[in-house]
């Protein structure tokens, strides 16, 4: 009973390993076979902040283990606002230009956006209930709020490499990277990969 429960509490204490590369897994096997598209990824990681700004606002004071790291005047609101800012580019950016001659993969980008892909709002819930969890377990989550979190800086970066390599790197060799291949998306979203790596090691 004991190496069981201490198996359990290795787990919670490392999950955000354990996120990113069940995350890093699934992203690389996605792409590989057509099964998602990079809006569905940084807006799926967006979702995933927002409701960590939210839950974390919700339920930091009922653990008691909780570690506030960011200046404790930030504000959640202030997350949100940041937040709402990058949801517009994100939106536009990945969402509409990036698959500007592809009308399939806008409407995919579409139905994910409206929450009509059932395969993302599953994924949704279970990022809600697993911090929730957290939460309720009293586990020594990392608690950040302002205007640049450690994921919030992720986003920003993302977008503006991913922003740069669609156009001057995707567009400007479209025999390469063309509508039918997913090499386009494997560069735009590499980047985007890279940091979360960075992020997840140092935390």
């Amino acid at each position: 009973m004991n190496k069981t429960n201490g198996f359990f509490h290795h787990a919670l204490v490392h999950y955000r390993k354990w996120d990113f590369l069940s995350f890093t897994l699934l992203t690389i096997l996605s792409l590989l076979n057509g099964q998602t598209t990079v809006f569905y990824l940084i807006y799926f990681f967006w979702w995933n902040e927002l409701l960590r700004i939210i839950l974390d606002k919700i339920c930091f004071s009922r653990n008691p283990n909780a570690i506030l790291v960011s200046d404790k005047k930030a504000r959640a609101f202030e997350s949100v606002i940041q937040m709402g800012i990058y949801f517009i580019f994100i939106v536009v950016l990945f969402g509409f230009l990036a698959n500007w001659k592809n009308t399939v993969l806008i409407m995919i980008n579409m139905d994910i956006l409206f929450f009509q892909n059932a395969f993302f709002n599953i994924n949704l819930i279970l990022v809600a209930v697993e911090r929730i969890y957290l939460h309720k377990a009293k586990q020594p989550l990392k608690v950040n709020f302002g205007s640049f979190t450690p994921n919030m800086i992720v986003l920003h970066i993302s977008i503006i490499l991913g922003a740069v390599l669609m156009f001057f790197v995707v567009r400007n060799f479209p025999d390469f990277f063309t509508p039918t291949n997913l090499w386009g998306s494997v560069i735009i979203i590499l980047p985007f990969l890279l940091l979360k790596l960075t992020i997840s090691y140092f935390d």
